[in-house]
Protein backbone atom coordinates (compact mmCIF):
# COMPACT_ATOMS: atom_id res chain seq x y z
CA UNK A 1 0.00 0.00 0.00
CA UNK A 2 1.46 3.35 -0.98
CA UNK A 3 1.54 6.45 1.20
CA UNK A 4 -1.19 8.07 -0.93
CA UNK A 5 -3.45 5.06 -0.48
CA UNK A 6 -3.00 5.21 3.30
CA UNK A 7 -3.67 8.95 3.30
CA UNK A 8 -6.90 8.34 1.38
CA UNK A 9 -8.04 6.06 4.23
CA UNK A 10 -7.39 8.69 6.93
CA UNK A 11 -10.52 10.46 8.07
CA UNK A 12 -9.02 13.94 8.48
CA UNK A 13 -10.70 16.53 10.67
CA UNK A 14 -12.51 19.36 8.96
CA UNK A 15 -11.25 22.85 9.72
CA UNK A 16 -14.13 23.35 12.15
CA UNK A 17 -13.57 19.98 13.86
CA UNK A 18 -9.88 20.75 14.27
CA UNK A 19 -10.65 24.25 15.62
CA UNK A 20 -13.03 22.79 18.23
CA UNK A 21 -10.61 19.98 19.16
CA UNK A 22 -7.76 22.43 19.69
CA UNK A 23 -9.99 24.82 21.66
CA UNK A 24 -11.09 21.94 23.89
CA UNK A 25 -7.46 20.91 24.51
CA UNK A 26 -6.45 24.50 25.34
CA UNK A 27 -9.43 24.80 27.71
CA UNK A 28 -8.58 21.61 29.60
CA UNK A 29 -4.91 22.55 29.91
CA UNK A 30 -5.69 26.13 31.01
CA UNK A 31 -8.19 25.12 33.70
CA UNK A 32 -6.00 22.30 34.96
CA UNK A 33 -2.86 24.46 35.07
CA UNK A 34 -4.61 27.21 37.00
CA UNK A 35 -6.28 24.93 39.54
CA UNK A 36 -3.03 22.97 40.05
CA UNK A 37 -1.18 26.21 40.79
CA UNK A 38 -3.75 27.11 43.43
CA UNK A 39 -3.49 23.66 45.09
CA UNK A 40 0.29 23.94 45.18
CA UNK A 41 -0.08 26.66 47.81
CA UNK A 42 -1.19 23.83 50.14
CA UNK A 43 1.63 21.50 49.11
CA UNK A 44 -0.75 19.29 47.15
CA UNK A 45 -0.72 18.03 43.61
CA UNK A 46 -3.92 17.49 41.68
CA UNK A 47 -3.66 13.70 42.19
CA UNK A 48 -3.09 14.23 45.94
CA UNK A 49 -6.26 16.30 46.17
CA UNK A 50 -8.21 13.76 44.11
CA UNK A 51 -7.17 10.94 46.45
CA UNK A 52 -7.97 12.96 49.58
CA UNK A 53 -11.31 14.26 48.35
CA UNK A 54 -12.57 10.95 47.00
CA UNK A 55 -11.47 9.10 50.14
CA UNK A 56 -13.35 11.67 52.24
CA UNK A 57 -16.56 10.64 50.47
CA UNK A 58 -16.35 7.16 52.04
CA UNK A 59 -17.44 6.47 55.63
CA UNK A 60 -14.50 7.05 57.94
CA UNK A 61 -12.38 8.23 55.01
CA UNK A 62 -11.64 4.59 54.23
CA UNK A 63 -11.81 2.67 50.96
CA UNK A 64 -10.26 -0.42 49.47
CA UNK A 65 -7.43 0.26 47.08
CA UNK A 66 -9.45 -1.49 44.37
CA UNK A 67 -12.60 0.62 44.90
CA UNK A 68 -10.59 3.83 45.14
CA UNK A 69 -8.70 3.11 41.92
CA UNK A 70 -11.96 2.35 40.10
CA UNK A 71 -13.60 5.53 41.41
CA UNK A 72 -10.65 7.64 40.25
CA UNK A 73 -10.22 5.84 36.91
CA UNK A 74 -6.66 4.84 37.83
CA UNK A 75 -4.93 1.48 37.71
CA UNK A 76 -4.36 -0.15 41.08
CA UNK A 77 -0.60 -0.01 40.56
CA UNK A 78 -0.68 3.73 39.82
CA UNK A 79 -2.76 4.40 42.92
CA UNK A 80 -0.55 2.12 45.03
CA UNK A 81 2.58 4.04 43.97
CA UNK A 82 0.90 7.37 44.62
CA UNK A 83 -0.42 6.15 47.98
CA UNK A 84 3.13 5.28 49.00
CA UNK A 85 4.19 8.88 48.42
CA UNK A 86 1.16 10.20 50.31
CA UNK A 87 1.78 7.76 53.15
CA UNK A 88 5.30 9.14 53.53
CA UNK A 89 3.71 12.58 54.08
CA UNK A 90 1.23 11.14 56.63
CA UNK A 91 -1.79 12.08 54.49
CA UNK A 92 -3.10 8.51 54.30
CA UNK A 93 -2.21 5.15 55.77
CA UNK A 94 -2.72 1.60 54.59
CA UNK A 95 -4.48 -1.03 56.64
CA UNK A 96 -5.16 -4.70 55.96
CA UNK A 97 -8.49 -5.34 54.25
CA UNK A 98 -10.40 -7.70 56.55
CA UNK A 99 -12.49 -8.98 53.61
CA UNK A 100 -9.54 -9.63 51.27
CA UNK A 101 -6.28 -11.00 52.62
CA UNK A 102 -4.38 -9.75 49.55
CA UNK A 103 -5.97 -6.29 49.47
CA UNK A 104 -5.53 -3.21 51.57
CA UNK A 105 -7.55 -0.28 52.77
CA UNK A 106 -6.56 3.34 52.23
CA UNK A 107 -7.42 5.48 55.24
CA UNK A 108 -7.29 9.25 55.61
CA UNK A 109 -5.11 10.23 58.56
CA UNK A 110 -5.80 13.21 60.81
CA UNK A 111 -3.14 15.08 58.83
CA UNK A 112 -4.94 14.10 55.63
CA UNK A 113 -8.30 15.32 56.96
CA UNK A 114 -6.73 18.59 58.18
CA UNK A 115 -4.97 19.13 54.86
CA UNK A 116 -8.17 18.49 52.93
CA UNK A 117 -10.20 20.85 55.16
CA UNK A 118 -7.56 23.54 54.63
CA UNK A 119 -7.22 23.01 50.86
CA UNK A 120 -10.89 22.48 49.95
CA UNK A 121 -11.97 26.13 50.13
CA UNK A 122 -8.99 27.16 47.97
CA UNK A 123 -9.71 24.42 45.47
CA UNK A 124 -13.42 25.22 45.28
CA UNK A 125 -12.67 28.92 44.83
CA UNK A 126 -10.19 28.02 42.09
CA UNK A 127 -12.70 25.80 40.26
CA UNK A 128 -15.28 28.58 40.46
CA UNK A 129 -12.89 31.31 39.32
CA UNK A 130 -11.27 29.38 36.47
CA UNK A 131 -14.25 27.33 35.28
CA UNK A 132 -17.77 27.58 36.75
CA UNK A 133 -18.10 31.37 36.98
CA UNK A 134 -16.80 31.85 33.45
CA UNK A 135 -19.84 30.07 32.01
CA UNK A 136 -23.52 30.98 31.92
CA UNK A 137 -25.75 28.43 33.71
CA UNK A 138 -27.03 27.12 30.34
CA UNK A 139 -23.49 26.73 29.02
CA UNK A 140 -22.47 24.87 32.16
CA UNK A 141 -25.44 22.50 31.78
CA UNK A 142 -24.59 21.84 28.12
CA UNK A 143 -20.92 21.27 28.91
CA UNK A 144 -21.92 18.87 31.68
CA UNK A 145 -24.09 16.84 29.29
CA UNK A 146 -21.29 16.81 26.70
CA UNK A 147 -18.70 15.72 29.28
CA UNK A 148 -20.93 12.91 30.54
CA UNK A 149 -21.66 11.77 26.99
CA UNK A 150 -17.99 11.57 26.09
CA UNK A 151 -16.90 10.04 29.43
CA UNK A 152 -19.67 7.39 29.28
CA UNK A 153 -18.45 6.22 25.88
CA UNK A 154 -15.49 4.45 27.44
Amino acid sequence: MSMNEREDEVHWLTDEEERVWRAYRRMVIAVQTRTVQDLAAHGLSEPDYEVLSTLSEHPGGTSTLHEQAAKMGWSRSRLSRHATRMEARDLIRRAPDPTDGRGCLLVLTETGWDTLREAAPTHLDSVRRHFVDRLEPGELAILGRIAEKIADEQ
